[in-house]
């Protein structure tokens, strides 16, 4: 046998094709983290690619509407600006509504066939988003599109942890961020080049960026049916043995047992009945005002502040500004992962971006306005999306976790109604009362964020000393484990 070979003999588990799960994990003490690094890797190969390009293409198809503004969609139709804002947050009503109930039955229908069918249906009504004549078309479109996309960041959320554990979970859920932050980049560029088919067979641009975009969701949606794993057993990518040994690692996380894996509806009702769900809920919803306004509203605020710029010279104007935010949020959920803190994260660049936001506001310079909307990038998808990672890690039982993520992406989204109607025309060119309520907003986010982090500290503190350890005399290993985050040797991450 080779050196190679005796390395690889070394580093992988020894397991056999007819591996039994438990023996795997007990050897996951004794394993080569070089071989458990490897098995990550191939992991992000197959299924991070499939993902970001499906939120990329979501975030793409929903936030389209602010450049097709800038193409004729206003005139054609003959809005006024206040049925314009209503067609931008219109969708939200539906989007928020399919949230918990798809992720109720994304495990029960199969992750590979449920986004496979959402995903076809919003290409198909994105598409068709261009072919409306009038307000009460479009409104249609926009509902039935947030009735199918609602159910793909949360089901994402939670797909991601049918493979990842919690110490790897910021990263990837930082993953899809970055992609809406390219298709915050590249949306206004490719509608600036489709835009150039204004007058083709006698059709608008704007129409026909609606169009065109939502042709290559239609396509992934199809292929998203068979490239889509369920789970590391059924991954088609994994050998025997490294399915078995991807299982297993995702078991010996504290509070998992084979019950707490599956569905009960008795987690939901302790999801409801759970304070810390809903301060992360209304958190949720200040962070995600300062979301939906600024991507929405991105190119808007920058033709506001150099009033001379061509709409194309806007759409690259805005291009620096999510390249920052990406970058700093795939190192921010890197150093998340591996210092395991959240909390400290989502508070420091919450403040950044709170920064930005009076710079905005401050009678100042084109340039400091600018700068302003750099330093709100840099917080905006760290203080969004990192706490998406913050929670279902410390919700161990399936339902519970499912409902939550759920639940907090609902209420979260529910900002997305608001924000179109805090940026209104008559407000231009500073747009002040929109920067403060978005500031305020993200200030109420933190300090929920700031009470969380305090609280689950004191709580990991009490538990370390044995405080509540008198809660589980006389129960089993397996009743303990059942308990979840409740259990005493449960210890939240921070």
């Amino acid at each position: 046998m080779s050196d190679v070979e005796k390395q690889d003999e070394v580093a992988r588990p020894n397991v056999t094709k007819s591996v039994d799960s438990d023996e795997v994990d007990r050897q996951l003490g004794e394993i080569d983290p070089v071989y458990e690094a490897k098995l990550v890797r191939k992991l992000d190969l197959f299924i991070i690619p499939i993902v970001m390009l499906l939120y990329l293409l979501s975030f793409l198809d929903r936030v389209n509407i602010g450049n097709a503004r800038l193409y004729g969609l206003e005139e054609d139709l003959n809005l006024s600006a206040s049925q314009f804002q209503t067609a931008v947050s219109i969708l939200f009503v539906t989007y928020i509504l399919s949230e918990v109930p798809s992720n109720l039955v994304l495990k029960k229908l199969r992750p590979s066939r449920w986004i496979a069918f959402i995903t076809v249906a919003w290409g198909i009504i994105a598409s068709l988003t261009g072919i409306v004549q009038s307000y009460g078309g479009l409104i249609a479109c926009r509902l039935l599109l947030g009735a199918v996309e609602g159910g793909l960041f949360p089901g994402m959320a939670v797909y991601l942890t049918f493979f990842y554990t919690k110490r790897e979970l910021a990263l990837r859920i930082g993953y899809l961020f970055v992609s809406a932050a390219l298709a915050g980049a590249c949306g206004g560029l490719l509608a600036y080049g489709i835009g150039h088919m204004d007058g083709v067979s006698g059709q608008s641009g704007w129409r026909w960026i609606m169009i065109i975009e939502g042709i290559p969701t239609f396509v992934l949606g199809i292929a998203t049916w068979w490239i889509l794993p369920d789970s590391p057993e059924t991954a088609y990518f994994l050998n025997d043995q490294e399915k078995a040994f991807a299982a297993a690692r995702l078991k010996r996380q504290t509070g998992y047992t084979k019950r707490a894996a599956e569905f009960h509806w008795d987690d939901v009702k302790k999801c409801f009945e759970d304070w810390k769900v809903w301060t992360f809920c209304f958190a949720q919803f200040g962070s995600d005002t300062m979301l939906y306004g600024f991507s929405t509203f991105l190119p808007t605020i920058i033709k506001s502040i150099m009033p001379k710029a061509s709409n194309a010279m806007v759409q690259v104007l805005t291009i620096p500004c999510y390249a920052l935010g990406a970058i700093t949020y795939l190192v921010v959920a890197r150093l998340s992962d591996r210092q395991q803190k959240r909390g400290f994260y989502s508070i420091l660049l919450g403040v950044v971006s709170i920064i930005g936001y009076a710079m905005l506001i401050s009678p100042s310079s084109a340039a400091t306005h600018y700068a302003g909307c750099f330093l709100v990038a840099m917080g905006l998808y760290v203080c969004v999306g990192l706490p998406l990672a913050w929670l279902p890690t410390n919700l161990p039982r399936y339902g519970k976790r499912t409902s939550a993520t759920g639940l907090q992406l609902s209420i979260g989204n529910c900002a997305g109604i608001m924000s179109a109607f805090i940026y209104p025309s008559a407000e231009a060119p500073r747009f002040i009362k929109g920067h403060a309520i978005t500031m305020a907003m993200v200030a109420f986010a933190i300090t929920c964020y700031a009470v969380m982090w305090a609280y689950l500290h004191m709580l990991n503190t009490r538990r370390e000393k044995g405080e509540e350890e008198h809660l589980i005399e006389g129960m089993s290993h397996e009743e303990i484990a059942e308990l979840g985050d409740d259990s005493p040797r449960f210890r939240y991450t921070i």
